[in-house]
C-alpha cells in the first residue's frame, strides 16, 4: 500500500500524516479538509516513536508505539483485558472495531491457544492494517470486512469473549448501542462469556446503552472509568449467579501481571471498587459526569 504523505497541519500534533490518496491529489486541498474537519477518511500520524489512527483530531482511535507494536500504549486498550481476570484461557475471541489492531495483536501474541475473529465496518481503516504491523490472517486470526451487528447475529455459539470498540467520527457505532444486539450478543456467548464495550464520551450519551446491556445480562454488570482517556470500560458477565471471589481475583491479578506485563491487581481493584460502588447504576441513573 503506498500512501500520500503529508507534514501535520495541525498546530498540536507533530509528524507526518498518511492518508490514502493517490499520488496526484492536491497537498494544499487536502490540508484545508483536514482542518475544517470536512476530509472524509482516518488518516495516520506518525510522529517517529508512534503511529496514531484519527478520524478527527477530537477522536483518536489507535496508538501504536513503533518499537514495540505489540503493547497496549491507551489505558482503556489496558483495562479491556481486565476480562483475563474472568475468562483466564478464552478459545474463542471475537473483536467489533479493528482500530490500529491494538487489541487483537496483543491477543495473537498472549494467547496463542485463542481463535481471533476481528470485524471492521470500514474499508479505510482495513487499509491501514499494515502500516499498523497487523499479523495476517492464519488458522488462528481471521479478519473481516463487515458489520459487527450482522455478524454477531450470524454467528455460532460459543464466543467465550466479545470485545466491542466501535467508533465512528460521530461516536459510538449505534447500531451497536440497541438492546437487540446486546442480546445477539448474549446468545452468542459461552455459558462462562464476558462482554466488554468501550465506553467514550459524554457519560450521559450512554447511560441508555448501559441500561440495555443490564436489562439484558440481569444486572451482572460492572463499569470502570479511565480517567486517563477520558473513557469508561463496561464488563457484562453471562455466567449464572456471577459472583466474584474478589480474593482469589486479587490472586490471581499478580499471576497475569506477571505473565502479561500490565497492572492486573489495579484492575482487579478497580473492578471490585466499581461492583460495590454500583458505578453501572450511578451511570444510568445520571450521577456521573
Amino acid at each position: 500500500m503506498i500512501y500520500f504523505d503529508l507534514p501535520s497541519p495541525f498546530d498540536t500534533e507533530v509528524g507526518t500524516l498518511k492518508l490514502l490518496e493517490p499520488p496526484h491529489a492536491s497537498a494544499s486541498a487536502l490540508r484545508t479538509s483536514l482542518l475544517d474537519e470536512s476530509y472524509d477518511k482516518p488518516f495516520v500520524l506518525d510522529d517517529g516513536q508512534l503511529r496514531y489512527l484519527y478520524f478527527n483530531t477530537r477522536l483518536m482511535q489507535s496508538a501504536m508505539r513503533i518499537k514495540t507494536p505489540d503493547s497496549l500504549d491507551l489505558r482503556y486498550t489496558q483495562k479491556m483485558m481486565a476480562f483475563l481476570l474472568f475468562h483466564g484461557r478464552p478459545r474463542r475471541v471475537v473483536l467489533l472495531g479493528l482500530g490500529g489492531g491494538s487489541l487483537l495483536k496483543f491477543c495473537y501474541r498472549r494467547l496463542p491457544g485463542t481463535h481471533l475473529t476481528a470485524v471492521e465496518l470500514s474499508p479505510h481503516v482495513l487499509a491501514f492494517r499494515e502500516l499498523f504491523l497487523v499479523p495476517p490472517d492464519d488458522e488462528r486470526l481471521s479478519i473481516l470486512q463487515g458489520d459487527g451487528a450482522a455478524y454477531v447475529e450470524d454467528a455460532e455459539k460459543g464466543i467465550d469473549v466479545l470485545l466491542v470498540d466501535t467508533f465512528d467520527k460521530e461516536g459510538f457505532a449505534p447500531e451497536l448501542a440497541k438492546r437487540e444486539f446486546f442480546q445477539n450478543a448474549w446468545d452468542k456467548l459461552s455459558g462462562n462469556g464476558v462482554l466488554v464495550v468501550n465506553l467514550a464520551g459524554e457519560p450521559g450519551s450512554y447511560a441508555g446503552l448501559v441500561g440495555e446491556v443490564m436489562t439484558v445480562f440481569d444486572d451482572q454488570v460492572i463499569v470502570v472509568s479511565v480517567p486517563e482517556d477520558g473513557n469508561h470500560i463496561l464488563y457484562a458477565f453471562k455466567a449464572r449467579n456471577f459472583d466474584p471471589r474478589w480474593r482469589t481475583l486479587h490472586q490471581l491479578a499478580k499471576e497475569l501481571k506477571a505473565r502479561h506485563g500490565l497492572d492486573f491487581p489495579r484492575f482487579a481493584e478497580l473492578l471490585e471498587r466499581a461492583s460495590k460502588q454500583g458505578v453501572a447504576r450511578r451511570l444510568l441513573a445520571g450521577e456521573l459526569h
